[in-house]
């Protein structure tokens, strides 16, 4: 070992160890974790431990790469059974909503910033697309109804594909073609991506389940080296390769595959790895000594994005499909912003476009500030607008071998204050066969229920649902807590008559 690796191996682990400590930290204080990661890596960098750091393509390089994994993770953790009755909609918030928050952003920073076209819709691209770190993060500590968390979740795996097609586009001197050339560029971009990561996930389904690979550690290696090649593969084709990997992604994960829980626990792990490691290098890139004067334009365009872009991008999207009010209020204030936008920052910034370093300055702020408002009041916000599901089963990832034999998932119920379960007994509950109530955890003590085991409020419910069950389930579970023991089978409400 040479001393300069040595020195670097424990600078690399002493940070990886301290950002896995600060998610902890981050979770009580409510603060997300990636400004954690973010100031971990300026305070490593020339404003505080002095290593300077400014290879703006090498950034970009890994930053891809970390948002390959990020993104494969969120499509293989991807129910289809919620993401299917939202994918209308959430494409929708990924082209047109895209387009809307573009130029609402771009004429917004024109006229308030005095910035010239190109570069004003530079910024309404970098700014577009939502971030799926941040959105997976802080969506999964809460309660909420599977259709927003799916759109939400399906929303931010998608839009990085047309944008970064948009940021590229705007980043070249001019353009090489006449607009409709360059509309059916995104156009073949995205379907040709979407097409290999379909092919990519069925091929790969197709290999995993007849391999006899000889050891289980190396099933979840191959299915996310399977996304990494879905990328790879739409790059190589000039297509979009992060629609490819989510694609095939979503693919693999609802395919039932041997050792299912170790694959995803293991793609778990590995988007964390890559979360702290691309925030952490950001932070890094950043210079804090030019951050000051980009304070008051991040704030002027976050404003736009926020209170104007986003809301108008939501609503216009949502024409064609059955939105309530509120939940669009909720869909327009979770739109996050995290690393993405600061990534796709540094390719104007490695095209040397007039105005990309303030324009990186400027995002890196309003990350970090818009990041810790919006996330923060995020929970209050969704009750406040009344689109919480308290009741709604949250699943456990865990490891076990009978869960992977039998094909089924752990499920984990709440009775919150104010929900029909409290006062029905277990066998009241009447969920289908293939599904059943394994644990009750009472005021810090758990035991397995009897039949006639009355639910209290407060109480948690541990419950083993097979695959092919596990949607009718939760169907079931919903009407009770809505109607209490007399809900109906059929029917999420409890309401219709049984067939």
């Amino acid at each position: 070992m040479t001393p300069g690796l040595d020195i670097a191996l424990l600078l690399g682990a002493a940070v990886l160890l301290v950002a896995v400590g600060a998610v902890r930290l981050s979770t009580r204080l409510g603060v997300p974790s990636l400004l954690v990661y973010l100031a971990l890596g300026v305070a490593i960098g020339e404003g505080g431990l002095g290593i300077r750091f400014d290879d703006v393509e090498l950034t970009r390089a890994l930053g891809f790469c970390a948002l390959i994994v990020i993104i494969a993770e969120g499509g293989l953790t991807a129910r289809w059974s919620t993401l299917r009755p939202v994918l209308g909609l959430a494409s929708a918030l990924s082209t047109v909503g895209v387009v809307v928050s573009i130029v609402v952003v771009g004429v917004a920073v024109h006229l308030l910033l005095g910035l010239d076209w190109r570069l004003a819709l530079l910024y309404g691209a970098v700014l577009s697309s939502t971030d799926a770190a941040a959105v997976f993060a802080t969506l999964r500590r809460l309660r909420l109804p599977p259709r927003l968390v799916a759109t939400l979740e399906a929303e931010s795996g998608m839009n990085d594909a047309p944008v970064v097609l948009l940021v590229v586009l705007l980043s070249h001197e001019g353009w090489a073609h006449p607009w409709w050339y360059e509309v059916g560029l995104v156009c073949y971009e995205l379907g040709v991506g979407a097409a290999v990561g379909v092919g990519a996930g069925v091929a790969g389904t197709w290999a995993l389940r007849r391999a006899a690979l000889p050891s289980a550690g190396l099933y979840p290696i191959a299915a996310v080296g399977i996304t990494v090649l879905a990328y790879a593969a739409g790059a190589v084709l000039h297509a979009s390769g992060f629609l490819a990997v989510y694609v095939a992604g979503v693919l693999l994960g609802n395919a039932r595959l041997s050792h299912r829980q170790a694959i995803l626990g293991f793609a778990d792990g590995l988007a964390w790895l890559a979360q702290i490691g691309l925030f952490v290098l950001l932070g890094l890139l950043a210079s804090p000594g030019r951050l000051d004067a980009a304070v008051l334009p991040a704030v002027v365009a976050g404003l736009a994005l926020v209170l104007l872009a986003r809301p108008l991008s939501v609503a216009v999207s949502a024409l064609p499909f059955r939105v309530g009010l509120r939940e669009q209020a909720f869909l327009s204030w979770a739109g996050l912003r995290g690393a993405v936008p600061i990534v796709l920052a540094t390719i104007p910034l490695s095209e040397r476009v007039p105005g990309a370093e303030r324009l990186f300055d400027v995002v890196f702020v309003l990350v970090v500030i818009f990041t810790l408002v919006q996330a923060g009041a995020l929970g209050p916000f969704a009750r406040w607008l009344r689109v919480t599901a308290p009741t709604e089963a949250a699943e456990i990832h865990v490891e076990t071998a009978p869960l992977e034999r039998m094909r089924a998932d752990l499920l984990q119920v709440e009775v919150p204050p104010g929900s029909r379960l409290a006062g029905v007994h277990v066998d009241e509950l009447r969920l289908p066969l293939g599904a059943s109530v394994t644990l009750v955890l009472r005021d810090g003590v758990g035991f397995v229920p009897a039949p006639d085991t009355r639910l209290k409020t407060g109480d948690s419910l541990l419950i083993v649902a097979t695959a092919g069950v596990r949607d009718a389930a939760e169907r079931r579970l919903r009407a009770v807590s809505r109607r209490g023991r007399l809900a109906r089978w059929f029917g999420e409400h409890g309401d219709e008559v049984p067939g």
